[in-house]
């Protein structure tokens, strides 16, 4: 895999992050709502900065963003990647746990909090070490997750991640726990003939009814017309 992904506006050097730019990670920065009022958002798990940087384009650099990791490079090459685009002066990264930025932090303070979270619960561990902290949720439970969104998220904010769609019954029940509702669920699967393998969802408080769309990846060997048209705008 070469180290530098270029995207129309910018690039992102993925050489030393512990999870690379992926497909889920290019669903939810380009399949997320984002509202107009959204002025300072969160991207817990930032990684390589790749999803954090989809928003501050979509934003047109009007909403302050937030990177944090608990892997030290992962945050140093998110720092590095944000300052090199055209919105660096509106993104920022820390190494720390969300724990730690949760609890230095005041209640509501964002307005977007978007993650592309560990999922795996029972599976044999990554051997290796950085990986499996951002893929196991030995690192950062789901239950850990949605208590510290449920502090950081504004009364009328919105909280949005892409999962494994077997992994996403349990995490919506646990988000409900929190009081956070979902209220748009894209279905994605790889092509027609296949069921949904991720769930782009999006969360809130006091929604009564949910939008579910479904999208799939692929047709005949290439991006599908719905994909293409999601992601027109980043993919080259």
């Amino acid at each position: 895999m070469a180290d530098l992904f270029k995207f129309r506006r910018f690039e992102v050097r993925h050489r030393d992050s512990a999870l690379k730019v992926g497909t889920d990670a290019v669903l939810l920065g380009a399949g997320m709502t984002i509202g107009d009022d959204a002025k300072n958002a969160l991207d817990i798990g930032t990684g390589c900065g790749v999803i954090a940087l989809m928003v501050a384009q979509r934003t047109e650099g009007k909403c302050r963003i937030t990177g944090i990791d608990i892997d030290g490079l992962s945050a140093e090459e998110a720092a590095w990647n944000f300052a090199r685009s055209p919105w660096g002066d509106m993104l920022s990264a820390q190494h720390c746990s969300l724990d730690e930025f949760c609890n230095a932090r005041p209640e509501g303070e964002f307005d977007l909090i978007f993650s592309n979270p560990p999922y795996y619960d029972d599976s044999l561990i990554n051997p290796d070490i950085r990986e499996a902290a951002a893929r196991h949720t030995h690192s950062l439970s789901h239950q850990g997750l949605c208590s510290c969104v449920n502090h950081l998220l504004s009364p009328q904010g919105t909280f949005c991640v892409v999962l494994p769609a077997d992994s996403f019954v349990r995490f919506r029940r646990i988000a409900a726990s929190f009081g956070l509702l979902p209220y748009r669920l894209l279905e994605v699967s790889t092509t027609n003939t296949k069921p949904a393998s991720r769930i782009v969802a999006e969360f809130s408080r006091n929604i009564k009814t949910t939008v579910r769309e479904a999208m799939f990846l692929q047709c005949n060997g290439v991006r599908s017309k719905e994909f293409a048209e999601l992601t027109k705008d980043f993919y080259l």
